[in-house]
């Protein structure tokens, strides 16, 4: 056997011959390789590794920092297991949840260790977190990671696997389970063992930017700036953002559902239906209210915005049946129906047609309409073609009567500079996103935005004839995008609403797996499909024959009561 391979390092441009079993780390150091900020992980054959992965056949390998995203997920699960290990070596009876991202960071709590033999009456209210303990907590995380603590992954039989987690967090089942694997991986940092779904940094000592401070009943963990990780993303409020969570928590306890395993084995258990009945029964309350606050305010329009694929136009149409309810006549615009042509649309700065700009809209047509609308006047509606990027006239008419309401969805429509001279007395703004309700476990949360490109995926294979590594190698402006343009005004809305459903990933594995499965290996896009496939890995599939046909699912898998 050669005691050399061949290595092409994408970040030089080079083939090099290098000692065959070398670790990424030492390959870093013998090319000199530099980057913005320091190098914590790479992606080998466009799978991401540990700086500690040794390489025994010729690859490809791009070396990464936080700067990039699969590098700032890296950092960021290691920042979590250097908060878990700190809680645990002071406070050994709690356990630490990171519930959700928030405020540009992610909100955890602390809840008691309940053993088997343990009174559970003393122990049903959370421990009161001080200032006092998260400075605490601070300064021990800072401790660990200034003794630069090596991360080991190991790998042991899955029986021994599960033994080892249930001694330490007191766990009767895991998500090792679910995985039906032989062996399964897990990470060591000194005595400590936690599970990641995913490679962590070589040692504690590569974290050097982070924070945690009191947050609601919980704390903050404060991450990175994704574009200059030298410094702390900015804590936004999030006051709105953050009671939809709260609500949705309280809706998984009625389904008795804390995470992944907790759904996989109500799955097993025949209880799917059930927990889809009440899921949708609650999306319908929900919806409902929402109605009867609009009926209450008496508006003269009605805002929905919300990112892609967060399901608006589901939303709208169920909307406006609930307004019907309530006896009032919704007429439900959409702002698509007033981009420009397409020769007009405004270029980004590589020169490519920018879709997700505001300015991509006819607003002075808009406005013009809305108003004349609102005297009362008739106005010959648009419709955008997409198909030849035109807009065209068909013959829609619309004039409002004294019971209507206009209900206006779009990317922009809470932004203020869309009808800036229409009171906000006469409106009524929603901001509707598919917000991820189920983390794998209490440590591994899962991104919010997951949701949506695995919906975007299916979605646009199925109706626009677009394969996955074409949807997502559109994501990177898609949020830009919505960095820029939507999220920004998301707090403006008077309700918020949350379109995903629990039971949402294992209805969309059996459609979007498939699709995946098309990303050639040798591309940029199959970083992204070879996470979301492992990702999907842990969810037990459940047949879709139970889904009414008005959910917010039948927008993207098919099958729905409505016209799109």
């Amino acid at each position: 056997m050669d005691a050399t391979i061949t290595i092409y390092c994408k970040n030089t441009h080079t083939y090099n011959e290098v000692p065959r079993g070398i670790s990424l780390i030492e390959l870093k150091d013998l090319l000199h390789i530099q980057l913005p900020y320091p190098i914590i992980a790479a992606h080998v054959n466009y799978k991401v590794e540990n700086l500690d992965f040794r390489l025994y056949k010729p690859k490809d390998v791009e070396f990464l920092d936080a700067s990039t995203p699969s590098g700032m997920r890296a950092y960021v699960r290691t920042l979590g297991m250097v908060l878990a290990c700190a809680v645990n070596e002071l406070y050994p009876k709690m356990d630490l949840r990171v519930e959700h991202p928030i405020s540009k960071g992610y909100y955890c709590t602390l809840q008691w260790h309940i053993a088997k033999d343990e009174d559970l009456e003393n122990k049903k209210e959370p421990p009161v977190i001080t200032p006092e303990i998260v400075k605490t907590i601070k300064a021990r995380m800072q401790s660990i990671i200034s003794e630069n603590r090596p991360i080991y992954e190991e790998e042991k039989q899955t029986k021994e696997v599960i033994r080892m987690f249930a001694e330490r967090y007191n766990n009767e089942s895991s998500i090792f389970e679910t995985l039906g694997n032989p062996y399964c991986r897990y990470f060591r940092m000194g005595d400590f063992i936690d599970y990641y779904t995913n490679v962590l940094l070589p040692s504690s000592g590569y974290i050097n930017v982070f924070d945690l401070v009191p947050f609601k009943d919980g704390l903050l963990l404060r991450i990175p700036n994704r574009q200059n990780p030298t410094i702390l993303e900015d804590e936004i409020p999030q006051e709105k953002m953050f009671s939809i969570f709260q609500e949705y928590n309280r809706w998984n306890k009625l389904l008795h559902i804390n995470n992944v395993n907790d759904f996989n084995i109500a799955c097993k258990d025949k209880k799917s239906f059930e927990m889809i009945k009440l899921a949708e029964a609650l999306h319908e309350k929900k919806i409902a209210q929402i109605a009867d606050a609009i009926a209450a305010k008496r508006p003269k329009i009605v805002f929905i915005s919300g990112p892609s694929s967060s399901g608006k136009t589901t939303f709208s149409k169920r909307l406006q049946i609930q307004l019907l309810v309530d006896g009032i006549k919704p007429e439900v615009l959409s702002m698509d129906d007033y981009f420009v042509n397409r020769v007009d649309t405004p270029k980004d700065e590589n020169g490519e047609f920018d879709f997700e700009t505001v300015n991509a809209v006819d607003l002075p047509f808009f406005r013009q309409q809305m108003h004349d609308l609102l005297e009362g006047l008739e106005v010959d509606l648009p419709t955008y073609d997409f198909t030849i990027g035109e807009r065209v006239f068909r013959g829609r008419k619309l004039k409002l009567q004294k019971d209507s309401v206009l209900v206006i969805e779009g990317l922009h429509a809470l932004n203020p500079c869309v009808l800036p001279d229409v009171s906000r007395d006469l409106t009524f703004k929603i901001f509707v996103s598919a917000l991820t309700t189920i983390n794998i476990d209490n440590h591994n949360w899962i991104p919010t935005t997951d949701i949506r490109l695995l919906r975007r995926v299916v979605r646009d294979y199925k109706y626009r004839g677009f394969s996955a590594q074409e949807t997502i190698a559109r994501c990177p402006s898609v949020i830009r995008g919505e960095l820029k343009w939507v999220y920004p005004f998301q707090e403006e809305a008077d309700v918020m609403f949350n379109s995903a459903l629990i039971f949402e990933f294992a209805v969309l594995k059996r459609h979007a797996e498939p699709i995946l499965q098309e990303v050639p290996k040798f591309c940029e896009e199959y970083t992204e499909a070879h996470r979301l496939l492992k990702f999907l890995q842990y969810f037990v599939p459940i047949p879709e024959r139970e889904i009414p046909p008005t959910s917010f699912l039948r927008e993207f898998v098919g099958g729905s009561s409505f016209r799109y």
